[in-house]
């Protein structure tokens, strides 16, 4: 049997009456007042299984057996779920090159090798989800070269880990050549790399080069009982945008190591590094930083036990964070117990803590330099605007009149495509951080993994208490939001969202504007997707918002190529001092309204206009 439901988009829809759709459809023409068909964009998000599939994988979750059809489930339900690795390729006894290569798990590759080259190009690159292992890389081996050129570059959310790469080789090199340049999402893990290796050098070029986003990318026991091994990082994390990095007994009992670190965490927003156990115990060594976190953002630094009780080290700070914004770096235990050594700062930046530090032996030229944070940029309005804000993010609300023309910021919406669940699957899967161990095995998550870290973030910030007048739900079914909507504003409400991306980083022009509820202050729910296997939304209110739509023009041609959806915050008493809005616009808490766009697949809900 068929039911048909007419008016959805611009021609009629016929639908199983059992699929996750129709019973959308049906939920909604009960539950909303304002509209007699539901909002087209809204049922685009709804779940594609069929009737069938659905019933079945209801009844496996709820037997808490979806691990075991895991990759059908998310291929049918269009979730978004890392792929298990093939089997592993053991050892290759020639030269290998590899071109094209995705996903794989390689066990012992280079092991005792004797010289030779192996090359890695175009290695999971432009693919959505990645998941390599390389265990036991080059250990062993004797003038034996790696070269990786364009590993995993232009993905979306990437796990990669070596474990033991080159650990005790001697002699050759590794060589990473735009390795996850411009990925979304990084999770990298080298353990034990180049541990007690004697000669080897290791290149990291344009390494996570305008990445975004990712707290994984963990360096252990790097160099550790190295000998005479030198490392180089080259334009390590430039450009990225809130990216961390954890180097722990780097260097350690390492005897003439020679580390440079070039352009590190350059113009990049708020990077997060952390240096732990860095040099401890090594003899002559000598660590070069040029240009570290330079022209970046806020940002907070960790150097613990920096070169304590060894002898002779040389470490070279130049131009160590001259950001435009500062942020803040703790020194723990630096250079404690050294012997005969030599630490060199000039141009540094400020807002910095020293603890338990060497007093003989260290040098600052230049310290705390006021200069820094002066850079502006001026936006096509007019208006200041910190550079290290994207301009457009952020706006007055007066800039919401007939022929302004402004700058819009990056809406497209970066994050993988999904869909949500049907209700009658969400409701029997867990959803709270005290059930990961449930959930990594129902998503087939690793320990450590990004997924494993990415449903972590989601499901804390869906816990979070609400902020002061804030309402929050996170809602990962379509009759979930409508709850939450109506639940906030009644039952008598609209759904609004921008209609496309055009006018993405570029200026625009305003053309007619519409303030939702004739313009007065109005309530509102706003929905932002957030990282998770189905899609996932993080739905809020908060007090005093005023809502507008504005047809948004070609500044040029005068056409229209979009229609826009703005919310203006007109108390930001409780937002912090530090917050991105007031970097670009100036003023502070409180003391001022800040507007910004509604993005790619957010949305928002308002009473609906009589």
């Amino acid at each position: 049997m068929q039911v048909s439901f007419c008016g959805v988009g611009d021609s009629s829809v016929s639908e199983n009456p059992f699929t996750p759709k129709a019973s959308v459809i049906r939920y909604w023409n009960k539950e909303i007042r304002s509209q007699i068909s539901p909002d087209h964009f809204l049922l685009s998000k709804v779940s594609p299984l069929s009737a069938v599939d659905s019933a079945s994988f209801s009844k496996l979750a709820a037997q808490n057996d979806l691990a075991s059809r895991l990759p059908s489930f998310c291929s049918s339900a269009k979730l978004f779920c890392f792929p298990d690795l093939s089997p592993s390729l053991e050892k290759h006894s020639k030269d290998v090159n590899f071109a094209e290569y995705a996903n794989k798990n390689f066990s012992n590759y280079g092991t005792d090798r004797l010289s030779g080259v192996d090359s890695f190009r175009n290695y999971s690159e432009n693919d959505n989800v990645i998941v390599d292992s390389f265990r036991r890389y080059s250990r062993d081996s004797a003038g034996h070269k790696d070269q990786f050129a364009n590993y995993a570059s232009e993905s979306n959310v990437v796990d990669q880990r070596f474990n033991t790469y080159g650990a005790a080789a001697t002699g050759g090199a590794g060589n990473f050549n735009n390795y996850n340049r411009e990925v979304n999402n990084p999770n990298l893990q080298f353990t034990s790399y180049s541990d007690d290796a004697n000669g080897r050098g290791q290149t990291f070029t344009q390494y996570t080069e305008n990445a975004n986003a990712g707290n994984g990318q963990t360096f252990t026991n790097y160099g550790k009982n190295g000998n005479g091994a030198p490392n180089e990082f080259s334009s390590y994390g430039k450009g990225a945008n809130v990216v961390g990095s954890g180097f722990s007994n780097y260097g350690e009992l390492a005897n003439g190591a020679n580390d440079t670190f070039t352009s590190y965490g350059f113009d990049s927003n708020v990077p997060l590094n952390t240096f732990k156990g860095y040099g401890d115990g090594g003899n002559a060594a000598v660590e070069k930083f040029s240009s570290y976190r330079d022209q970046s953002n806020v940002g907070d630094d960790s150097f613990q036990s920096y070169a304590k009780n060894s002898n002779s080290a040389k470490v070279n700070f130049n131009n160590y964070g001259q950001s435009f914004n500062e942020g803040t770096d703790k020194f723990t235990g630096y250079g404690q117990g050294a012997t005969g050594q030599t630490v060199d700062f000039k141009i540094y930046g400020k807002n910095t803590t020293f603890k338990d530090y060497a007093k003989k032996g260290v040098t600052f030229s230049r310290y705390n330099v006021t200069s820094a944070g002066t850079s502006q940029v001026m936006t096509a309005s007019g208006n200041v605007v910190n550079k290290w804000v994207e301009p457009g993010k952020f706006f007055r609300e007066k800039m919401l009149k007939r022929g302004t023309v402004m700058p819009m910021p990056d809406i497209k919406d970066k994050m993988p495509e999904r869909s949500f669940l049907p209700r009658t699957i969400s409701s029997k899967l867990p959803f709270s951080s005290s059930k990961i161990a449930e959930l990594k095995q129902i998503f087939h998550a690793g320990d450590n993994s990004s997924l494993e870290s990415m449903m972590l973030d989601a499901l804390k910030e869906c816990e979070r208490a609400p902020s002061r007048g804030e309402t929050k739900r996170c809602v990962g079914s379509a009759e979930d939001m409508i709850d939450f909507a109506t639940s906030v504003l009644g039952r008598n409400v609209e759904l609004r969202t921008t209609e496309n991306v055009n006018g993405s980083k570029q200026n625009i022009k305003i053309g007619n504007v519409r303030g939702i509820n004739g313009g007065k202050v109005t309530k509102s729910v706003s929905c932002h997707q957030s990282l998770y296997p189905y899609l996932l939304y993080y739905c809020h209110s908060v007090p005093k918002v005023r809502v507008y739509e504005a047809d948004i023009l070609d500044p040029n041609s005068r056409e229209k190529i979009n229609h826009g959806v703005a919310i203006c915050h007109l108390d930001t008493s409780d937002w912090s001092s530090g917050h991105g809005a007031f970097l670009a616009l100036g003023s502070g808490p409180g003391r001022i309204e800040v507007c910004h766009w509604i993005f790619q697949n957010d949305m928002t809900w308002t009473i609906a206009d009589s």
